[in-house]
């Protein structure tokens, strides 16, 4: 077994006021399959070194992506998966007690700077060829789908029920660089949303450390350029990636997406990613 460093990421999740998440680097060996291997309280969960058994997963979400197998709920991986895209030729074991990753300051870099140190330099990101060409509409918005040289998006979120709120951006990503301002974008909630959620009992764990709620005007609490669009981005790097540390070779256009269209679009590149 080779050795490794381990890295634990505490902090408040989306149900409960800490939550950890260890995540071992493991030391680089020409013996072993390089993969990602989620447990949960120590117990196996999904290993991308099988993506194929991917699909025995079942999928829902409530204001994250939730997934069950064997009795088990993996909840909240989609900051912290993929942050492994930066390292595609090591492994890691990682291992969420509780069954929640914490939410950290709702992105990805505390992630990032964390584990950096262990597991070293960057490496060349892994991407696999999708021919895809789709597009559908749902009640609030819409996706497009085409074929890339890499992996581009624009993602648009227009809100009119909330003011008028729009923030619109795109990202294409051809190197490690390019992932660095995605991954520092927090995650976001309107106040009336907030409201709402408390009042059913949701979004107990969070505190004002876990992101960003917006009000009329917010703009200026913004650390990145457009970060709410550049968080949904983060949500969509984290939804497709939890079956390897790899990105499909498209361009995607968003309107109003979230996890569950995130979903839909994961569907269509699957069959590719698991080849």
């Amino acid at each position: 077994m080779p050795a490794f460093k381990r890295i634990e990421f505490s902090s408040p999740s989306l149900s409960f006021s800490k939550t950890t998440v260890q995540v071992d680097v493991l030391e680089k060996s020409p013996k072993e399959v390089t993969r990602v291997s989620w447990s949960v309280e120590g117990k196996p969960f999904y290993g991308t070194d099988c993506a194929k058994c991917f699909e025995e997963i079942e999928y829902s979400t409530a204001r994250t992506s939730i997934y069950r197998k064997d009795g088990l709920e993996l909840a909240s991986p989609e900051h912290l998966a993929p942050v492994f895209l930066m390292w595609p030729g090591r492994s890691f074991n990682v291992n969420v007690v509780g069954g929640e990753v914490p939410m950290m300051d709702g992105s990805a870099v505390k992630f990032l700077f964390g584990l950096r140190r262990s597991a070293g330099v960057p490496e060349e990101l892994d991407f696999y060829d999708a021919p895809v060409k789709a597009a559908w509409e749902f009640g609030y918005g819409c996706v497009r789908i085409s074929p890339c040289e890499a992996f581009e998006v624009d993602y648009i979120l227009d809100r009119p029920d909330f003011g008028g709120f729009k923030s619109a951006e795109s990202v294409s990503i051809y190197s490690a660089e390019d992932l660095y301002n995605v991954f520092d974008a927090r995650t976001f909630i309107f106040e009336s949303d907030l409201k709402k959620a408390r009042e059913a009992g949701l979004l107990s764990g969070v505190d004002e450390t876990c992101g960003m709620v917006l009000g009329a005007g917010d703009e200026r609490a913004y650390r990145v350029h457009q970060e709410p669009a550049r968080h949904k981005i983060l949500d969509l790097l984290g939804d497709l990636c939890f079956v390897r540390p790899a990105l499909p070779k498209v361009r995607i256009e968003i309107v109003n997406g979230g996890h569950a269209v995130h979903r839909q679009i994961l569907e269509k590149v699957l069959p590719y990613a698991v080849r």
